[in-house]
């Protein structure tokens, strides 16, 4: 019987929590072991105690719980009027004393089936079955490859274009581009998880919380990790009734626009939710780290690449496009939103320009007009197309030969630290278990297109095109996240591609995204909890049993539920068609579907082609692909600078992703607290930061997210809202005006 972590962590020291298994004779790694990741070496422990027991009925039990509360929930309330996300952290809090409770009540008689021997309760709930039930609980949140991105495009078919899809149909779909990703992760896990450099720096918030909840410290002066972490739980729960529901104004503070009530420039520069954010600012945990993750766990040198990207894009090159240039006709919109417009600066009506059959009415699209964007919309797509080569460009020339040093070697002469050599205690996955499933979500989805040729409108070669662009660009956009926490995203140019070569096939358009990009996303949080089973010494075996079955419970109760509600809510989806007060409007699925028509019907060659307003943004895929060369170049001539290599093109054109929906504030904010906490604190501080810095953004995710869910259901979803001068957005109504001559929007003067 395995022993108890209590009795494993008695009396140890930070960083000596298990019982020893490797370095010298005095429990401590060797010098030349150590992983030289200092952040890795400060915050992750490097010993192991091989005895605890992992997949445990405990675990099992409490993981796919976690799994299938998570997912049902999270399909639930996407279709809603406000979508809810439930994060995994609340059943990972949740889990510790279900485990414990579940210890001191569970017989511990041992029990035989089918010749396998196994206890209800082989002992104290220890930290490795714990790391066990997050990992499956992963699989329940809307990133781990549950609330999948197929669900979208299966809700669109079926509301939207009205399909009778076949439920077969909609299973493979959802099941095979989620172990497709599994896959792929298997194929990478020599490059993306064994290798030190590879050290996926948000894990170290999950071990830091970890070791806050199981390790009992020596007594010292200051508070233990546990007590810091349950006071700034109990101090972020508490504060997030203000910005989440008395005081919303907290989220965007644009002082700019109280100073200057009657000036759209004034306006468009200073306006948190529609304008540059100069001088705004966010009291709100959530607003900081809702879009590049939480800027404690970002490393600084990564924090300080998206910052000259964001400085570059948001301070120069769009306000001299749009006050200078007035580049795509600029000034007839928004200077900031994600909607889509007419030659008129008003919004883009998608339902003039389809037919009965939601295909492209082409004489209602040269009658109605071209479609325009905002300018910041605009610049930020094409910064999609340089980030998407600068990534191809930037791995191969810095990680190149590491990569085919590592193909060649399959890793037997690549130097192990520590946390490499402990691991080899347990027996290894084989690579050909991972194969097997990659080769058969493969032949499957390869099936799907010729049984269902009319229902996924993607022939079986668009279906191997998507394969090809996933094992292209998932191996260095792993490398990119894995070193820096950041992850270039490629969904435009996915859709990019498609659309040029299907064009007026939206079901396509969204399926070859779903195979060609969400498969990576999915890939990519498998590896990143891969890592995370590095760095706690779970049995590799252990972990793929936890995420392949999570996976696969997962999928299917996140297809299920969605089916039943697509076919037992009557005219869900249908703005038109529901009660005005209804909540089942789906505004989630509704933008899938605009990019459904912008990218399948009417095609990137209407917009980026010949003839095309934004065609000159197509430049910057080879502008995106040079600009590593000359950096690369430096670095070698100039070795002994160490800080040639740290900049990072891909990352600087980071600092400008994902806008919109982030706003310039959010991407400000996260880049002022990320400087404060990895540069002066890391720097001046650093035994508080390694003590708890990382503690510190696992309290302040989870005591949000805990008010946030209660919030929800005690008072949002009952209708209970407050109405004041604090509840309102920003203050900033003329942020959102075009400056055109002659363009008339309501609420906006009018220029002449």
């Amino acid at each position: 019987m395995a022993s108890s972590n209590d009795d494993a962590v008695a009396g140890t020291t930070d960083g000596a929590w298990y019982r020893t298994v490797g370095g010298n004779m005095n429990g401590e790694p060797e010098a030349a072991e150590r992983c030289p990741v200092e952040e890795v070496a400060l915050v992750v422990p490097e010993t192991d105690d091989t005895s605890l027991p992992v997949l445990t009925f405990r675990a099992w039990f409490l993981g796919l719980t976690s799994c299938i509360i998570l997912i049902f929930f999270n399909t639930f309330f996407s279709y809603r009027t406000q979508p809810l996300t439930i994060s995994a952290i609340l059943m990972q809090i949740a889990a510790l004393p279900a485990g414990k409770f579940m210890a001191a009540v569970l017989p511990k008689k041992s029990y035989t089936l089918f010749g396998w021997g196994f206890s209800l309760n082989p002992g104290p709930f220890n930290m490795k079955e714990h790391v066990i039930i997050t990992v499956m609980a992963n699989c329940g949140v809307s990133y781990g490859g549950g609330d999948a991105y197929s669900i979208g495009a299966i809700t669109v078919m079926k509301t939207y274009y009205k399909q009778s899809l076949n439920f077969l149909c909609a299973l493979l779909i959802v099941l095979t581009t989620q172990i497709l990703g599994y896959g792929w992760a298997g194929m990478l896990r020599r490059y993306l998880v064994d290798p030190v450099e590879m050290w996926w720096p948000s894990n170290l918030a999950q071990v830091s919380l970890f070791r806050a909840l199981h390790e009992k410290e020596p007594k010292t002066n200051g508070m233990t990790r546990m007590q810091f972490f349950l006071v700034f739980l109990a101090a972020s729960f508490a504060y997030y009734t203000f910005p989440g529901y008395l005081f919303p104004i907290l989220t965007f503070f644009s002082w700019v626009c109280w100073a200057w009530p009657h000036s759209i420039t004034a306006q468009q520069i200073g306006s948190g939710y529609h304008g540059l954010g100069v001088g705004a600012f966010t009291l709100d945990w959530a607003g900081i780290s809702a879009y590049h993750g939480s800027p404690l766990v970002t490393p600084w040198f990564s924090i300080l690449n998206v910052g000259i990207g964001f400085i570059m894009f948001i301070y120069i090159i769009v306000p001299l496009c749009y006050w200078k240039f007035n580049t795509f006709d600029a000034q007839k919109f928004p200077i900031f939103s994600n909607q889509l417009f007419n030659s008129g600066g008003q919004k883009y009506d998608t339902t003039k320009i389809l037919t009965s059959q939601f295909d492209l009415n082409i004489p209602a699209y040269n009658s109605y007009g071209k479609l325009y964007l905002s300018p910041l919309f605009a610049l930020s797509i094409g910064s999609g197309f340089a980030r998407f080569t600068a990534t191809l460009t930037h791995v191969a020339l810095f990680h190149g030969s590491d990569i085919w040093k590592q193909s060649k070697s399959a890793m037997k002469n690549v130097k192990l630290d520590i946390h490499a050599k402990l691991m080899r205690s347990y027996k290894q996955v084989p690579q050909w278990w991972f194969l097997v499933l990659l080769i058969g979500s493969v032949a499957l989805s390869l099936l799907m297109c010729f049984v269902w040729k009319e229902d996924v409108q993607l022939p079986w070669w668009g279906m191997i095109l998507a394969f090809a662009l996933a094992f292209i660009v998932t191996l260095p956009i792993g490398i990119i996240q894995a070193t820096t926490n950041q992850q270039p995203g490629y969904d435009i140019i996915a859709q990019f591609i498609i659309g040029y070569i299907l064009p007026g096939k939206p079901i396509a358009n969204l399926l070859f995204k779903i195979y060609g990009r969400i498969s990576t996303i999915h890939a990519l949080s498998f590896l990143s909890d891969l890592k995370l089973g590095h760095y706690m010494k779970i049995p590799p075996r252990s972990m793929y049993m936890a995420q392949l079955v999570g996976t696969l419970v997962s999928g299917t109760v996140n297809l299920a539920v969605a089916w039943w509600m697509l076919g037992n809510i009557e005219n869900i989806c249908d703005v038109e068609a529901l009660h005005p007060e209804s909540p089942w409007t789906c505004p989630k699925y509704r933008v899938t579907f605009d990019a459904s028509v912008i990218w399948g019907l009417i095609g990137p060659g209407r917009l980026f082609g010949n003839g095309g307003l934004y065609r000159n943004l197509v430049w910057l895929f080879l502008i995106g692909a040079v600009l590593p060369v000359p950096i690369w170049l430096l670095s070698k001539i100039f070795p002994e600078k160490k800080w040639i290599p740290l900049i990072n093109i891909p990352v600087i054109s980071y600092g400008f992703a994902g806008m919109p929906p982030a706003t310039p504030t959010n991407i400000a904010s996260w880049l002022i607290t990320g400087t404060i906490f990895n540069y002066f604190v890391f720097k001046y501080r650093k035994g508080w930061w390694q003590k708890y810095n990382y503690v510190l953004s696992a309290a302040l995710d989870a005591g949000t997210a805990f008010m946030g869910v209660l919030l929800f259901f005690a008072l949002q979803n009952e209708g209970i809202n407050l109405k004041w001068w604090g509840t309102q957005p920003d203050h900033c109504p003329l942020a959102s005006c075009p400056t055109a001559p002659g363009i008339m929007v309501k609420g906006c003067p009018v220029f002449k």
